[in-house]
């Protein structure tokens, strides 16, 4: 089984190496089809035979942003700004194969939602909230300000 979104990210590839005029997006390119296949062969080797879906690279792309974020971060504590630069623009090309970004507002209504439907009503159901939330917006939410909001809602 082919995931959709790693058609997409392949066949950009080839455009893009086609095209010899953007290297950084080949090489962010790359990145993620390395980063994908050994997530594959990581999952393979757990018998897990089937391949990966769409929600699997959705997890791999968030994780790959997130690394972004935080060398850019050190790269502009260390005052080296262009590698923090170049850190955002693999970030920008990356965000691209990622569903639209939650807002503050439509998180805090998500959370709402599942510790509706969980029932919960304690920091003890916490982990059950995160893992309704990661199933059902994969991609497409910030999880550490969803963390924050759903630990402020079960606190009071």
């Amino acid at each position: 089984m082919t995931s959709v979104l790693l058609e997409t990210i392949t066949a950009d590839l080839k455009t893009a190496m086609k095209a010899r005029n953007d290297k950084l997006r080949v090489a962010t390119l790359r990145l993620i089809t390395a980063a994908v296949k050994d997530r594959d062969i990581a999952a393979r080797a757990n018998d897990q035979c089937c391949g990966l879906k769409d929600d699997d690279i959705l997890a791999v792309l968030t994780k790959m942003v997130k690394q972004r974020e935080d060398s850019a971060a050190t790269y502009e504590d260390a005052g080296r700004i262009e590698l923090a630069e170049q850190e955002r623009r693999e970030i920008e090309i990356i965000r691209e194969y990622l569903p639209r970004q939650m807002s503050e507002d439509e998180i805090s209504t998500a959370v709402d939602g599942v510790i509706g439907e969980i029932g919960a009503e304690g920091l003890k159901d916490m982990g059950k909230c995160m893992g309704a939330l990661k199933s059902k917006f994969q991609g497409a939410m910030d999880f550490t300000l969803a963390n924050q909001k759903v630990k402020e809602k079960l606190t009071q």
